[in-house]
């Protein structure tokens, strides 16, 4: 997808073709203006919305699937089926945005969530609970990634990060309480306010983003003009390709066997999709759907794997760790949501300090270190912890230290995958950067599901018990309520629930650990770079500088 002409500001001293700074006149710094923390709280409030909602149901779903007579595998879906369809919608959502308006598009993808909520909310049945989740996700996925973009519109990159930490705080805070909120509305009221509770948040942002979200677009286009720029062939060829292969994905090892046609179809169709797509992206070049210039580089290259492993890991955790408590620890749901604290509330201070810190210094890499290197001995040390004797004092404490880590990755990849793009694909970079992090989502989830009902299914074999408990392990757990302390087979299908569960952590500490070390690929650029949107709040603004000097790359070790 190319970019229309763009509103360029200075965002340095001025440098001659050499790269020596050359004296220009003092320039004074970027400040947001009314309209623009106007906008920015407007996201903050979308940005809690999607968290509190990808978050509240994960301590709802045994009661859910029992409520509507679902199956492991439907209850599985309720959760996969938000993330596939959130994830294979956001760079078609940041294209069109490109042409047809931020806001429009926002709207959009807000009227999609509503949409889906009120779905879901009616459901009396799985198949429309399953289909009102998708249409969540489209929405879902728009949302979050119309605020990366819109955040690249109105901020310059070096003092981005410290103000995309408002955005990232409501996000956090949604995350945090969404769990908890899950719990408490479980036990005391109908699953069905798991999904009320968005229409009041929903009604705000169909109020506050027409008063707020207005960006003057720098190019004005036809209407014909802004669909012929729309790279439509490559949209359809990426959200067929996708879809297959995170569906065959998803199915494999929970519906279906990993060698089986119903598995392997869906995912060889969606490869040979995504080849066909690289090859069509090639040949449209300048009005492309996903431009390849994002990945010219290794160091990009790198950035996004760490994206995708940041949210495979948040999310799988996020998913399997209230179902330990829940089944292993026979917790309540709001009890589940409470244990979840720690990571949450310690993701905060690390992004919002990483974001703070990156604007400050216009650093990055070091906060990728050590953020994986945390996260990756947060996940190992977390594995010998999940039997049945466990105090849940050393669970807070070592999440707590995961939460730290992945806070950290969280913020600076994200802004290092700005750094490193040319300036005028910065809006779309932080697009790709939310569709891979969203990606990593269904397939750590799918994974993670492997990973468990194999690792169940080997225990209960030693223990001689039926390996059908583990393709049923969701709406088991309330079997498992029912069932006295001292009973056999209660303590040994708990013991198999632990081990498939300490088969995730190891999971999740190899995919840590690899990203670490992927993590050295990324090279050190400069965030001070051009300003430049094909929409602006300032369209007749005059030009403004960051802070500090440019620093070419490689000029330092971080």
């Amino acid at each position: 997808m190319a970019l229309e002409p763009q509103a360029t500001f200075a965002s340095a001293p001025k440098s001659d073709e050499k790269g020596i700074e050359v004296e220009d006149e003092v320039i004074p710094e970027w400040k947001p203006k009314k309209q623009e923390w106007a906008i920015m709280l407007t996201l903050s409030l979308l940005s809690l919305l999607v968290a509190l909602d990808a978050t509240v149901l994960v301590t709802g779903l045994p009661v859910l699937a029992e409520a509507l007579n679902g199956t492991t595998v439907e209850a599985f879906w309720a959760g996969a089926s938000y993330l596939l369809s959130s994830a294979v919608f956001q760079p078609v959502i940041a294209s069109i945005s490109a042409q047809f308006g931020r806001q429009q598009l926002l709207l959009i993808s807000l009227t999609f969530f509503t949409v889906g909520t009120v779905f879901c909310a009616v459901a009396h049945n799985f198949t429309i609970l399953l289909a009102g989740r998708s249409i969540q996700g489209i929405g879902g996925g728009g949302i979050v990634t119309m605020s990366q973009v819109i955040f690249c519109d109105i901020v310059p990159l070096r003092v981005r990060p410290k103000y995309f930490a408002i955005v990232l705080g409501a996000w956090a805070i949604g995350s945090i309480i969404g769990p908890v909120i899950g719990g408490v509305i479980i036990e005391h009221t109908t699953w069905r306010w798991l999904f009320y509770i968005n229409f009041p948040f929903c009604a705000l942002g169909f109020i506050f983003v027409p008063l707020c979200i207005k960006l003057t677009a720098v190019t004005k286009l036809t209407f014909s003009e802004k669909l012929r720029k729309i790279d439509w062939i490559g949209a359809f060829i990426f959200v067929g390709s996708m879809t297959s292969f995170l569906m065959g994905l998803s199915w494999a090892g929970v519906q279906y066997e990993w060698k089986s046609f119903q598995t392997l179809v869906p995912i060889s169709v969606g490869v040979g999709g995504l080849f066909v797509f690289v090859a069509w992206e090639y040949f449209v070049g300048e009005n492309s759907l996903l431009p390849l210039s994002l990945f010219y580089c290794w160091s990009a290259a790198a950035a996004f794997y760490c994206a995708l492993i940041n949210g495979l890991l948040l999310f799988t955790a996020l998913y399997y760790f209230p179902f330990y408590l829940m089944s292993v620890k026979a917790s309540m749901p709001t009890h589940a949501g409470v244990e979840l604290f720690p990571a949450l509330a310690c993701l905060v201070p690390g992004s919002i300090i990483v974001s703070l810190l990156t604007t400050r210094l216009g650093r990055y890499r070091w906060a990728i270190w050590i953020g994986w290197s945390i996260t990756t001995g947060g996940a190992g040390m977390l594995i010998p912890f999940f039997k049945l004797d466990t105090n849940m004092t050393v669970f807070a404490g070592v999440l707590a230290v995961f939460g730290v880590g992945t806070g950290m990755v969280l913020t600076s990849v994200n802004f290092a995958i700005q750094s490193i793009s040319r300036p005028e694909d910065s809006a779309m970079a932080a697009s790709v950067y939310g569709f891979f992090r969203s990606l990593g989502m269904p397939i750590g989830v799918a994974v993670g599901g492997t990973v468990f009902t194999n690792g169940m299914s080997s225990k209960l074999t030693d223990l001689h018990l039926p390996t059908i408990i583990a393709h049923q392990a969701e709406g088991y757990v309330q079997k498992l309520h029912t069932m006295a302390d001292t009973d056999p087979l209660k303590i040994g299908v708990l013991e198999a629930y632990a081990h498939g569960f300490r088969g995730i952590w190891y999971f999740m500490a190899c995919a840590a650990g690899s990203a670490l070390l992927v993590s050295f690929i990324i090279q050190s650029f400069s965030m001070d770079k051009l300003f430049k949107s094909s929409f602006t709040t300032r369209p007749d603004s005059d030009t403004f500088s960051l802070v500090g000097t440019v620093k070419e790359k490689g000029d330092d070790f971080a």
